[in-house]
C-alpha cells in the first residue's frame, strides 16, 4: 500500500522528495515496530517469548539505523544535526552551544594573525 501522508500532490514532488519520504515514512515505521515489541517483551510472563520479542526488537533497531544512515547520506541538514548532536559528550542540550562556540572561535582565530590582531597592521603614527 502506498504512502497516505503526502501533504502536496505527487505530480508536484520531485523524485528526491517522493524518496525522502519513503525513507522518512520507513524510518517512522521501524521505530513504531522497535516500540512494539519493546512494550510487548516487557509484558510477556514467557522468557522464550521474551527473548524473541527482543531479538525482533534489535532487528528492527537495526533497520532504523540503516534507513537513519540513508536519510543522512541524502540531506545535508539531517548530516549536519547528526553531527552536531550524535555521541556528542555532556548534555545532549548543550551540544549545539559548544559547536557554536567551537565555530565563532575558528572564524575569530582565521580573521587574526595569530596574535589577536585583525591583520591590519599598525595604525600608530599615522596621522
Amino acid at each position: 500500500m502506498a504512502s497516505d501522508t503526502y501533504h502536496e500532490a505527487l505530480e508536484l514532488l520531485s523524485e528526491d522528495t517522493k524518496n525522502m519520504h519513503r525513507g522518512l515514512v520507513s524510518l517512522i515505521e521501524e521505530l513504531e515496530a522497535i516500540d512494539w515489541y519493546q512494550q510487548r517483551a516487557d509484558a510477556c510472563s514467557d522468557e522464550a517469548l521474551k527473548q524473541v520479542l527482543l531479538h525482533n526488537r534489535n532487528e528492527e533497531i537495526e533497520h532504523a539505523i540503516m534507513t537513519l544512515e540513508w536519510i543522512r547520506r541524502h540531506d545535508q541538514h539531517f548530516d549536519a544535526q547528526l553531527r552536531t548532536y550524535l555521541f556528542a559528550e555532556g548534555a545532549i542540550t548543550e551540544a549545539e552551544e559548544r559547536v557554536t562556540a567551537s565555530a565563532t572561535d575558528a572564524a575569530a582565530s582565521a580573521a587574526t594573525d595569530g596574535n589577536g590582531s585583525l591583520g591590519l597592521g599598525s595604525l600608530k603614527g599615522r596621522g
